[in-house]
């Protein structure tokens, strides 16, 4: 019998973790969904799974070799996350937004994280300046390994702690949630190493004035980073970009 797509993928050397042979079978029961989310987050993630796309959970547990029990729940987390929706009386879809909502929302992003990394000026300490400097230390690594999927994880990450160090829950909030919406749009353009290494020279600078205190320039440039990623966004759009779609069948705004 083939190996199914989990086993492939739960096989696969990983750089950043022993390599140890494993099965679905081998994996504790309250820790398969999250595993599967995983799974499924990176088909998201590479495209597999196209913003827009109906998830069949008989489809999904064949193709993962796994029941539809883990699926459910992997799906569930992955509604939490923003990566997919429910429609009412037609399933779960990948998400998908026009590219007006998402020109807005990155504004909104903008604003946001300027205030945040502002803030942030206010309350980094010497642990935090070391877990900036691992972040960037590990997004560096991932653009010399070409590894997306890792970078785009990072890249959240030291988003995350700016706001964290923001000290407004609100705000924090309302970042995750422009976030959320984002997340399968996003992604793709972190596949060009370019843009990666990009990304990661403003994540320094942003770095560097909130760790000196200089509020005005964290500001500027945390603000400058979000707009600079709607562009690279924009400039990766093509016909058969996702964001060329309207919104989720059925789904209203």
């Amino acid at each position: 019998m083939a190996p199914t797509l989990l086993q492939h993928r739960l096989f696969r050397y990983h750089p950043k973790t022993p390599h140890t042979m494993t099965s679905p079978k081998e994996k504790p029961e309250h820790g398969l969904p999250l595993f599967i989310a995983e799974e499924l987050k990176h088909l998201i993630y590479t495209g597999t799974l196209q913003p827009g796309e109906r998830l069949n959970e008989a489809a999904l547990a064949l193709r993962m070799g796994t029941s539809r029990g883990p699926i459910r729940e992997a799906i569930r987390m992955l509604t939490g996350q923003g990566l997919v929706q429910a429609v009412v009386n037609r399933g779960v879809f990948v998400r998908q937004i026009s590219v007006r909502e998402m020109l807005e929302i990155y504004d909104l992003r903008a604003l946001v994280f300027g205030f945040a990394a502002d803030r942030a000026t206010e309350h980094i300490n010497d642990q935090n300046k070391q877990a900036f400097e691992l972040l960037l230390a590990a997004m560096d690594t991932a653009c010399e390994a070409g590894d997306g999927d890792s970078y785009y994880d990072l890249n959240l990450q030291f988003h995350a702690l700016v706001l964290r160090l923001s000290n407004n829950q609100r705000a924090h909030e309302a970042y995750d949630d422009y976030v959320k919406e984002l997340h399968p749009f996003r992604r793709r353009y972190f596949n060009s190493p370019g843009n990666m290494r990009r990304s990661n020279i403003e994540h320094r600078s942003i770095y560097d004035a909130i760790a000196k205190g200089a509020k005005a320039k964290a500001r500027q440039a945390a603000e400058k980073h979000v707009l600079s990623g709607r562009a690279r966004l924009l400039a990766s759009i093509d016909d058969a970009s996702p964001l060329s779609g309207q919104g989720v069948p059925g789904a209203g705004k």
